[in-house]
């Protein structure tokens, strides 16, 4: 979390955003397990919120900050509703 609002404040920084998704993914294998977070991901009907999720972690990856962090909160909200 402190990486996500660390890159927000530096601009839209997507080394930092990045890192910060990154870590939020390996934070949720760590507290739940790999298997049980594969598969919250990957149920049907969380199908599309994943598929804005990580699309917009590639984004990111790919220098859009702005468009990357706009498609990961779509999917956040998506998929934690």
């Amino acid at each position: 979390l402190f990486f996500l609002l660390f890159g927000v404040l530096l601009y839209f920084d997507s080394v930092l955003l990045a890192f910060g998704n990154l870590l939020f993914l390996s934070g949720l294998v760590f507290i739940i397990g790999f298997r049980r977070t594969f598969s919250f991901f990957f149920q049907r009907p969380k199908l599309k919120g994943s598929s804005f999720f990580f699309g917009g972690l590639l984004v990111v990856l790919l220098r859009w900050p702005i468009l990357g962090m706009l498609l990961e909160a779509y999917g956040f909200l998506t998929l934690f509703r």
